[in-house]
């Protein structure tokens, strides 16, 4: 007598990419809100520098939830020019927009590699079950 085993599909490549998207939204969101102690010492926290740091730290982990959207990389994208311009709260926060700025379109590198081996059927859960 056989047992029944549950067929496996192919894994999933954008799932964990989903993944690696949310969780360098919620290490930037924590790179923002660690950066409220260097603009209270050195600037002096105001409503308006205080509110978009927790704001913008807010917005970067509700993108989190959107990460399955073909568009979300795009926002993700886009959501840097608003930490950019957080340079004229303190420079600091413009140069972390620059740093994940550059870990952004890295990522959009790896997306587009992805795609490009996935059309050619080269990624490992597209190759036949070794014997």
């Amino acid at each position: 007598m056989t047992s029944a085993q549950p067929t496996k599909g192919a894994p999933d490549p954008w799932r964990s990419f989903r993944g690696v998207l949310a969780g360098t939204l919620i290490l930037e969101a924590i790179v923002v809100l660690l950066a409220l102690p260097l603009v209270a010492r050195t600037n002096g926290l105001t409503v308006f520098s205080g509110s978009y740091l927790i704001g913008l730290a807010v917005v970067l982990v509700l993108l989190t939830g959107i990460q399955g959207r073909s568009w979300a990389i795009w926002a993700n994208l886009g959501i840097q020019v608003v930490v950019i311009a957080g340079v004229v709260v303190h420079a600091g926060i413009g140069f972390i927009g620059g740093i994940f700025l550059a870990v952004w379109l890295l990522i959009v590198y790896l997306r587009a590699e992805v795609l490009r081996r996935q059309k050619r059927g080269l990624l490992p859960g597209q190759q036949p079950p070794a014997d």
